[in-house]
């Protein structure tokens, strides 16, 4: 008999893991606590933007002329419980108020409300990022809750997605990690992912820590190479080196690798920073704390980028207060190809222009509806010409196609001064310079 899914979680990871798991054939009901979510989830719309999720959701959603109808969503926990044999719980684990460790509210709470419903065999298999030591907890939990006893397992598959290709990342993971206790827990999930096995992707089998470990090892990884290479330009800032030549040489290296290695304005968005924060304060915990010291100085380095970029707008304005200057951000999510704006560098950086008396006008492809939610007090512009419209500086935050794609010559007959910083070294400095722009980036030789 076919498997049948459930998904605890409808929002970023949860919608898009539902979706996934209807294209690849399964029934699917997924679940949240938040009616109007539901609602729009049914009517086969997307709370968020992410490119191909909506259309993929519309393909499966019941109820949607045309659909498999293999996807159906609810709020009733008896319901998932009776109609699941794998239930992935796919909540959200923010940084706690107020400290850097991770608040597992939400991932107790959906387990505790599943596991008491849970009569018969099934799989409750974790997605979201834990501190380590959180799977032995839970199944333990499971275990005294559960109505089914030692029938009802759990297992740990932490999530790789990256905001922009979630869908493909779903359907074609680069690897599939599963932290299992069981035989039976695995042969599950290879039914659940056989057709990416299939596919060749990788199926790493280990135990519930390591599991728990890999998702916050990656992040930090990658956080570490984003801090070393914007460390790399302020050594070229003072040396007068081009970080970007710089970047290119030793990412010949593939050891090292070309990715990652691009300096700007740092890291931001809902897992970098707040899960190298709950590893940190996850390791103290264990007494591990002296492995984990340097996260700190990467954390350091990316926030300090943000305040540099201010530094170099003002340095762009002649050196005195923004008071008065009319600055244009072209950009207000933490990353392309996304409209989410979560610790994102570039809205912060235009909220420091902001409170320091600067008049700042935004423009992101995607984000202006959460960058004003988030930042009612900021200027917003309907397209970029019009954000750089008697702009004395013009800083490039957010890596979007259509940045690069911008005429200069068109945006100069608009802006009052031609100049521009680009704090994500990904505009083209001779076509700017060109088109008679003065062009700054972070460790990037001035002319």
């Amino acid at each position: 008999m076919a498997l049948k899914i459930t998904v605890i979680g409808t929002g970023y990871l949860g919608a898009t893991h539902a979706a996934a798991m209807a294209e690849l054939g399964f029934e699917v009901l997924g679940l949240d606590v938040v009616p109007e979510k539901i609602e729009m989830l049914g009517e086969g719309r997307v709370p968020m933007f992410e490119p191909g999720l909506e259309e993929l959701l519309r393909k499966h959603v019941a109820g949607i002329e045309g659909s498999t109808g293999r996807l159906r969503f609810t709020m009733d926990w008896a319901e998932v419980a009776e109609f699941g044999d794998v239930h992935f719980v796919c909540v959200n684990t923010p940084q706690k108020h107020g400290e850097y460790a991770c608040d597992m509210s939400y991932v107790d709470a959906a387990v505790e409300s599943l596991a008491k419903h849970l009569r018969g065999p099934s799989l409750v298999v974790g997605k979201s990022t834990v501190p380590v030591g959180s799977a032995d907890r839970l199944a333990a939990r499971i275990l005294e809750l559960a109505p089914g006893g030692s029938e009802v397992e759990l297992a740990w598959n932490p999530e790789f997605l990256r905001e922009g290709f979630a869908v493909q990342d779903t359907l074609h993971p680069d690897r599939i990690v599963v932290g299992v206790r069981s035989e039976r827990a695995e042969k599950l999930l290879r039914e659940v992912y056989a057709t990416p096995i299939a596919d060749g992707s990788p199926f790493v089998v280990t135990d519930f820590p390591t599991a728990e470990l890999v998702k916050t090892s990656a992040n930090s990884f990658l956080a570490t190479k984003i801090s070393f290479i914007n460390a790399m330009a302020e050594v070229c800032e003072a040396a007068d080196g081009d970080v970007a030549k710089l970047a290119e040489a030793i990412g010949h290296d593939d050891r090292i690798g070309k990715k990652f290695l691009r300096a700007g304005i740092g890291f931001g968005g809902g897992c970098l920073p707040k899960d190298i924060r709950a590893f940190m304060a996850r390791a103290g915990e264990l007494g591990a704390d002296q492995a984990l010291t340097f996260l700190r100085e990467i954390d350091s380095i990316n926030m300090r980028q943000r305040g540099q970029m201010v530094e170099l707008a003002r340095q762009a304005l002649g050196g005195g207060p923004f008071l008065g200057k009319r600055v244009a951000v072209l950009g207000a999510t933490f990353k392309p190809d996304s409209d989410d704006v979560r610790d994102s560098p570039a809205l912060n950086v235009a909220g420091q222009i902001h409170l320091q008396g600067g008049q700042v006008t935004v423009y992101d492809p995607k984000g202006m509806d959460n960058a004003r939610r988030l930042f009612p007090t900021l200027g917003y512009a309907d397209t970029a010409i019009d954000a750089v419209r008697g702009a004395d500086v013009v800083l490039h935050l957010t890596e979007w196609r259509e940045f690069r794609e911008l005429d200069p010559a068109e945006l100069g007959e608009v802006a009052a001064a031609r100049v521009i910083l680009d704090g994500r070294n990904a505009l083209d400095p001779e076509v700017w310079r060109k088109a008679d722009w003065s062009y700054r980036a972070m460790g990037r030789p001035t002319a």
